[in-house]
């Protein structure tokens, strides 16, 4: 990957792991949540493999192919819950979360 691929996809995983954030924190803050109960988990999953692709990224891992490979499926799953919801920073998260999966896949 060329320093601008790199650069794109670091603030494509920064995003989302912000998006994920957010999401899980008014998640946590929801009436009911128990219903929420599966987009606080995979945000929580979300994030985390985005910020540890993000830290593999800049030490120049050998393993960042397999890694975004991991993380587009990740990101995948949660942006498909968190669009199960209405609330706005649920389909903010899911719009992130697409947007990352397809760079990790190119990535990939």
């Amino acid at each position: 990957m060329t320093h601008e691929q790199n650069q794109q996809l670091l603030k494509t995983l920064h995003e989302c792991m912000e998006a994920c954030n957010h999401c899980f924190d008014a998640c946590l803050k929801e009436d009911d949540v128990k219903m929420m109960a599966d987009c606080i988990r995979t945000d929580r999953e979300c994030a985390d493999m985005c910020a540890f692709l993000e830290q593999a990224v800049t030490r120049d891992s050998p393993f960042v192919k397999e890694l975004a490979g991991v993380c587009a499926t990740i990101c995948e799953a949660c942006g498909k819950e968190c669009q199960k919801h209405d609330h706005d920073h649920c389909q903010e998260c899911a719009k992130a979360c697409f947007e990352c999966a397809e760079a990790c896949r190119a990535a990939a």
